[in-house]
């Protein structure tokens, strides 16, 4: 595996080196001009609602609205589920999933349904870890080491508290739309799956009489997608991972980021040729590497700072609390921590249900359980790692409350105790993990860049998925969107992390309009798949 990274970073070389020396201002110029389509969309889909003396964006209120009703009505299945989920993942149910009970109502084909192909509960393309591996590897990604450092940098450590909380509670909401997913999912004759939000929104929709409803929010939803591939799945990763590459090389060239932004949409090009069988055999290997390395990281930076492990939790639940002045209060660090983690989970977004839709499984419900181990993983383990390393980083063990002096340059970055520099997102993390294991910038930058190539060619399928939805499932309507998604690979590496992260976080937040009004009408049709599934296990304990 060395050998073979080595010999990647040596073809890559040259081409780093020809970016110093072209013409100098190609990067700024790209940025220019995506900078005010990024802060225009930011500003309308964070729309404000006025509450008391707060303005609240509308979309975080409908998110912690939704996955708060969720948790409640299934009676907290981040808890109680999450056994079944770790068993289901191993296998330990295969032979339940097998088959149906005989007179099991998913046998028939809803007749009232006509998009329906054929019995899709039966089908599928991966398996559940599989299927859990590629939509980790959509999750998992920059959002863990970059965007928990702009939020730290926006919210304080504070907004590490209500990140985690999002994320508990985003395991409901993840629960029940990948479980929509598999069950309103369609199956071609050569048995290619197609299903997500779209889908779901579309086909149970109708089923509840809403069938003018449904299909205008299986539109937009499937458009918003396609802008959201583009935007978090694609321009944010490249971004950070062009900034990572130049900050190690040391490349200053004005093409830099194009460059590299062009080697990266040649590498990713080459994986999603594949469709949904390579994307999942490629990240099922690359995303428990890579989450190894980086968790293992984490625990040796952590137990090297065991004795301010308490200070650390201690500022993470008083910033949550009593934020420091300037953050905009209570409410303030809240929307900061929630709008990371939405960005980072993507729980209510209703992403990853495309992901999910592609298993083998007889019972939606299991694969729905299989996925609420998304957030936990993603946000409660490594979002919580990852913060804590950085405020490690910048603790300043003579005054506690000035740990985090913000103010900077007003581009998501954090001031540092230790020399009054500015530094944010990848390179803050980058830096704190050198900090105490010298030279792991360059084990970072190779995790780094698998996170950011695992979660592109993750998105590129969720992007693709809504693509075929709005053209047809035809060769050109695939090809003009692959050219379209590597395109934007380039525009990401090119641009700054401020217009990034304005394009991909509205871009994400956008799609929990449509996916959480539509989890609203059929969350009913969860539950009873989750007692089919449990049914169908407590049945076979008896034989």
């Amino acid at each position: 595996m060395k050998k073979y990274l080595l010999s990647i970073f040596t073809l890559i070389l040259p081409f780093l080196t020809f970016a110093q020396e072209a013409e100098k201002g190609l990067d700024e110029k790209v940025n220019d001009a995506f900078m005010p389509v990024a802060t225009w969309w930011e500003g309308f889909v964070l729309t404000t609602v006025p509450i008391g003396s707060y303005n609240i964006p509308f979309v975080v209120i409908l998110l912690v609205a939704g996955a708060t009703f969720f948790t409640i009505y299934f009676k907290f299945p981040s808890f109680t589920k999450f056994g079944l989920a770790i068993n289901t993942v191993r296998g330990k149910y295969d032979e339940v999933e097998g088959g149906h009970a005989a007179g099991d109502p998913n046998m028939a084909i809803d007749g009232d349904i006509p998009d329906t192909i054929r019995d899709e509960s039966k089908e599928g393309e991966v398996s559940h870890f599989q299927a859990l591996a590629t939509a980790v590897s959509g999750t998992v990604g920059l959002g863990n080491i970059a965007g928990v450092a702009v939020a730290i940098a926006l919210g304080g450590p504070g907004a590490t508290f209500w990140m985690i909380v999002c994320g508990l509670i985003g395991m409901s909401t993840k629960f029940v739309e990948c479980t929509l997913g598999v069950k309103y999912r369609d199956v071609g004759e050569d048995g290619t799956v197609y299903g997500g939000p779209m889908y779901y929104l579309s086909k149970g929709l109708k089923e509840r009489g809403f069938s003018g409803i449904g299909k205008v929010l299986a539109g937009l939803f499937a458009i918003l997608c396609v802008g959201a591939s583009f935007g978090g799945g694609n321009a944010f990763q490249s971004n950070q991972a062009a900034v990572q590459l130049s900050s190690l090389f040391n490349l200053q060239g004005g093409a830099t980021g194009v460059i590299i932004g062009i080697i990266l949409a040649t590498l990713v090009g080459i994986v999603i040729i594949g469709g949904i069988k390579r994307i999942a055999s490629i990240t099922e290997k690359i995303v428990p590497f890579m989450a190894g390395i980086y968790v293992l990281a984490c625990l040796v930076i952590i137990f090297t700072n065991f004795s301010s492990i308490g200070d650390a939790f201690g500022l993470i639940f008083s910033g949550a609390f009593t934020p420091m002045a300037g953050l905009g209060g209570l409410v303030g660090v809240l929307i900061v921590g929630f709008q990371r983690a939405a960005f980072s989970n993507e729980a209510g977004a209703g992403s990853a249900a495309i992901a999910h839709s592609a298993v083998k499984t007889n019972y939606p419900a299991s694969e729905g359980v299989v996925a609420l181990l998304e957030p936990f993983i993603d946000t409660v383990v490594i979002c919580t790692m990852t913060a804590l390393v950085i405020i490690f980083f910048n603790i300043d063990g003579t005054n506690m409350q000035s740990v985090f002096p913000y103010g900077g340059d007003g581009a998501s970055n954090v001031i540092l105790n230790s020399d009054g520099s500015s530094i944010g997102g990848v390179d803050l993390t980058s830096m704190a993990f050198d900090s105490v294991i010298p030279g792991f910038s360059y084990i970072l930058t190779i995790a780094i860049v698998l996170f950011a190539f695992s979660t592109m060619i993750s998105w590129s399928y969720y992007g693709l998925q809504s693509w075929k939805f709005l053209f047809g499932k035809g060769k050109t309507a695939d090809t003009v969107y692959k050219i379209l998604f590597l395109i934007f690979i380039v525009i990401g590496a090119a641009a700054t992390l401020d217009a990034v992260i304005k394009f991909s976080d509205a871009m994400i937040l956008a799609l929990v309009f449509p996916n959480m009004i539509g989890l609203l009408f059929l969350f009913p049709k969860v539950r009873e798949e989750m007692n089919k599934y449990v049914g169908a296990i407590k049945a076979s304990k008896e034989e």
